[in-house]
């Protein structure tokens, strides 16, 4: 392809309406153009990309035995309503009726969708089993659309739905696509880690994220030094490291007034305790009724387990006021002893004795306070946050910290689909079965994004091999009708468009300094520079964009070294 017949609109500037790296720089290469907030166009070097992204997820589809289908984006609201997420959703979910008066949502997802189709299809264990998958756009109306691809209102999306016949057989579907996926972002060339993780609005008993390793990341991720252990930081399993002395007595129950005294800091002083010592109780609001939250007063509640444990759909802190009219005291002064709202506990209290609470009174707190005589039994769950250098929950190693972007997901859904749409099949008895699910997505822009955040440097992208628009771009340093460098560049651009070699040649009458600094923008792996002092010596440069190494090689052999270099990086 020659630059001079490719739209690369190009920006000296920062955007400033791009907040991170791969928004600022896909605009600047001239990748993606923005629409509407949330919504952008993909420009000729932004599909190249994406392309590249779609035949490696279709490479790896198709090895792992799954089938692509292409399904609806428009879906009529009784699907929705079969699963109860009519109502559920939120308001993410594009909902608007028709000239009829009916309801359709724009699809944000599709297993009401996919289910419908197969539960027509499939009526035999024989049939079983089968995966499905397509590449997609999808629909979500975003509160604040936000980072570019990262989080639009639409967006490209592999989603893949299986459906076997048992469990055993939807663990081993489970394990051949989290297999699949760990070889499709390899073959990206990404740096990234699968992690356990919280199932959310998909539902199911089990998942993983593929989350890319960027400081730029929004999720936090705690894994293992020692073993393979790592989980999003909402769904590290809590192992403590604080053991209250089983030897420990009961003490009397005690009333202090503590004047003032709000914070964990501010409690822990005034008494003279260890924050270990001290429960928090934090008043949430559900869409299933106020609910209390306790922890040590050196933990956090994590709200994603809490949300979890609640089975509920809507999770805020309650505000001051609403604290003072559910506890009877104001906000740093609120305990469980006599609430009469449901109690939820983090799981390492159940050993603790003689601890502090808020008295639901000004200025008041409890001491020794003990589960049974003082404060009734909570409900038990794990709902607090893991920190870094905690125990792995395997090993026992500590924890790490590291930033990730989910770029996909893999759920086993179980039955949440099947069951609630009435879709069973006949096993060797003919008896009815209901249908076992897995669902597997991937986020096609949003991992070229990715890409991009954890591959770049001040003067633009550093693309992984399997994901630039080009492999190499020819740059000579003059270009002009008859010029020796424009004869060797076009001779040197065929022989590589003949080895099948994706190059773009720099056909433009710019001056040197103008090229080398849109090559390294747009970020294309290899740079192939043909100059006056080069032809002299029978030489031209190649440059790798990532390393800066620079090589001179005749033209002869050329060719030779940048198939090895494109070989040597691509993964198998």
């Amino acid at each position: 392809m020659l630059y001079s017949q490719l739209y690369i609109p190009t920006l000296k500037e920062k955007p400033t309406e791009a907040e991170i790296i791969s928004h600022q720089l896909m605009l600047r290469a001239g990748f993606i153009r923005k629409l509407a907030s949330g919504i952008y166009s993909f420009l000729p070097l932004g599909v190249r990309s994406l392309r590249k992204m779609e035949t490696i997820i279709r490479e790896e589809m198709e090895r792992a035995g799954a089938q692509e289908v292409l399904l609806p984006a428009l879906q009529p609201a009784e699907l929705w309503q079969e699963t109860g997420r009519w109502e559920k959703y939120g308001k993410e979910l594009f909902r608007f009726q028709d000239r009829h008066g009916h309801d359709y949502c724009l699809g944000p997802t599709h297993e009401e969708v996919i289910t419908d189709l197969v539960r027509h299809e499939i009526r035999s264990y024989r049939q079983l089993p089968v995966n499905f998958y397509q590449i997609q756009t999808k629909f979500r109306d975003e509160i604040r659309p936000r980072f570019g691809l990262m989080r639009g209102r639409e967006f490209g999306m592999k989603d893949g739905y299986s459906f076997d016949r048992d469990e055993e057989g939807a663990g081993k579907t489970y394990q051949k696509m989290f297999e699949a996926y760990c070889r499709i972002f390899e073959r990206c060339g990404l740096l990234f880690k699968a992690v356990e993780a919280d199932s959310g609005a998909i539902g199911g008993s089990y998942s993983h994220e593929f989350m890319v390793l960027a400081e730029s990341g929004e999720d936090a991720i705690l894994a293992c030094t020692a073993c393979s252990y790592a989980a999003n930081a909402e769904r590290a399993d809590s192992i403590d490291r604080f053991q209250p002395d089983p030897n420990e007595g009961f003490k009397s129950r005690g009333k202090k007034l503590t004047p003032g005294q709000r914070t964990v800091e501010e409690v822990t002083r005034f008494l003279s305790i260890p924050p270990e010592r001290l429960i928090k109780t934090l008043i949430y609001q559900t869409d299933r009724g106020p609910v209390a939250a306790l922890v040590r007063g050196d933990q956090e509640v994590n709200e994603a387990k809490l949300s979890k444990s609640l089975d509920c759909q809507e999770l805020v802190l309650a505000d001051a006021l609403t604290v003072q009219e559910l506890t009877g005291a104001p906000k740093g002064f609120a305990g469980a002893v006599d609430l009469s709202l449901p109690v939820w506990a983090d799981r390492t209290l159940m050993g603790l004795k003689n601890f502090v609470m808020g008295g639901n009174e000004e200025d008041v707190h409890l001491v020794n306070l003990n589960w049974g005589p003082d404060v009734p039994p909570p409900h038990w769950a794990d709902l607090r946050q893991v920190l870094p250098g905690e125990p792995c929950p395997k090993c026992r190693f500590p924890l790490k910290s590291y930033r990730g972007i989910e770029v996909g997901h893999v759920f086993k859904l179980g039955d949440k689909y099947s069951r609630a749409m009435k879709f069973t099949f006949l096993d060797e008895q003919g008896q009815e079965q209901v249908m076992i699910m897995g669902c597997f997505g991937i986020g096609v822009g949003r991992t070229v994004a990715a890409a991009i955040e954890q591959n770049h440097d001040q003067d633009g992208i550093i693309w992984p091999m399997a994901l630039a628009p080009f492999q190499v771009i020819i740059t000579p340093v003059e270009w002009s009708p008859g010029a020796e460098t424009a004869q060797w560049a076009e001779a040197i651009y065929e022989e590589l468009k003949k080895e099948g070699i994706e190059v773009l040649l720099d056909d433009r009458p710019e001056r040197p300094g103008i090229k080398f600094k849109d090559a390294d923008l747009i970020g294309i792996p290899l740079r192939v520079t043909i100059g006056p002092k080069g032809l002299a010596e029978g030489k031209v440069e190649i440059r790798q964009r990532r390393t800066g190494e620079v090589q001179k090689v005749s033209k002869e052999q050329l060719v030779q070294i940048i198939k090895k270099i494109i070989s040597d990086t691509l993964k198998p």
